[in-house]
């Protein structure tokens, strides 16, 4: 890992190690490859009991239920390293983790914990997490349509969820449904339950080596014991994006890594005026940004991790990680392309790819727009989001 301050020894050594494990099993198995998925928009299925049995589904899920029982910041270098090579694989574990592992554990029943945990941390099993709608974005519950009415020993459920991530690959999704009271509630729904669809989105010009879906549901009936008992209202759902939030601020850092590391190595190979262009101030000046970004950055994330672990972690400071990392990342990644000139427009690069990857990652769980409002409340009291 590039660690300009030597972060790393703020780490165990039971997570250095992981995070060691991960890069090697990673660029054997992804590096490679990753260029051509991402140009064929494929995401490499057969990788997914491979992550499982390097711990990358559902880690910090307690052992009992198939899980790792490991620390926030295991989570976090992992998703480092996954991000690292690309954000789709980073995306698909951290869905399998934060936005169905996590709410199944936190709200659901023991019956519900002990059937799913453990098929979805050994990959036998995927999931999804519908939450967001065509017109819901940034304010999920003022646009919420889907809804769920009971019927008997059932709840029905109709409406639509977009950009979800793994729809078309999942056996289950975690849907977010109103009731009849109006009240949000959270259910596991199948999805070969009659009335399920995933329409999977293409022509996508970012995060192509991830499968992206449009969930309707029509009239889709499925048992009362599938709903989460123990979620109820929008803070249930905003609780699992605050945990996968957590991870993207981790993930950032690694294409950071990536694409900092890649310009690096061009600016001292690429000769103009009889000098490598890392000899130039500004060339210089963009490489220094990069690290001071990333260093910035990978202090912020490993801050968060003792937070988290210590049980005082507040949304807003994850808010502050997703934000400020995110947003480092994406302009790296530029500061990358431009450095490496027009080698960098080509997928014989890696910089272009994470570029164009960061711009949803830019987007989604939480616009950086959102999360400076979400900070801007937290430090005023004042709400400027509506």
């Amino acid at each position: 890992m590039f660690d300009f301050l030597n972060v790393q020894e703020l780490l165990t050594p039971e997570e250095r190690e992981i995070q060691r494990a991960a890069r090697r099993f990673l660029e054997a198995e992804a590096l490679p490859y990753i260029s051509g998925w991402w140009e064929a928009g494929e995401f490499p299925r057969h990788l997914i009991p491979k992550f499982a049995e390097m711990g990358f589904l559902g880690p910090t899920i307690p052992v009992e239920y198939g899980g790792g029982g490991a620390s926030s910041a295991t989570y976090g270098v992992m998703a480092y390293e996954l991000e690292r090579i690309d954000a789709g694989l980073r995306s698909f574990a951290s869905v399998q983790s934060s936005l169905v592992m996590y709410p199944i554990y936190t709200y659901g029943s023991e019956e519900q914990k002990r059937e799913f945990l453990p098929k979805l941390a050994k990959g036998e099993m995927i999931g999804c997490f519908g939450l967001t709608e065509p017109d819901g974005g940034s304010d999920p519950d003022a646009n919420m349509k889907t809804r769920a009415y009971r019927d008997g020993d059932h709840y029905v459920l109709s409406g639509t969820k977009m950009w979800i991530t793994n729809g078309n690959l999942a056996h289950i999704a975690v849907v977010w449904a109103k009731d009849e009271a109006g009240v949000v509630r959270g259910f596991i729904v199948p999805t070969d339950t009659q009335g399920f669809k995933a329409n999977e989105v293409k022509h996508k010009m970012s995060l192509r080596a991830s499968v992206t879906s449009e969930l309707v549901l029509q009239e889709v009936r499925i048992p009362a014991s599938l709903m989460l008992p123990k979620a109820e209202g929008l803070k249930a759902p905003l609780s699992c994006l605050t945990q996968a939030r957590f991870g993207i601020a981790w993930g950032a850092l690694g294409a950071l890594e990536a694409v900092y590391s890649e310009a690096l190595a061009f600016a001292q190979s690429r000769i103009t005026f009889g000098k490598p262009i890392a000899s130039r101030q500004l060339v210089q000046e963009k490489l220094v940004r990069m690290a001071a970004d990333h260093t910035k950055g990978l202090l912020l994330a490993w801050r968060l991790a003792q937070l988290k672990d210590a049980g005082k972690l507040r949304p807003a400071q994850v808010s502050l990680g997703k934000r400020d990392n995110v947003r480092s990342a994406l302009h790296a990644a530029r500061s990358a392309r431009e450095i490496l000139g027009g080698s960098g427009i080509t997928l014989e690069y890696h910089s272009i790819r994470h570029m164009l990857n960061l711009e949803t990652v830019d987007t989604y769980e939480g616009t950086h727009d959102i999360h400076t409002l979400i900070l801007g409340r937290e430090l005023t009291g004042m709400n400027a989001l509506g």
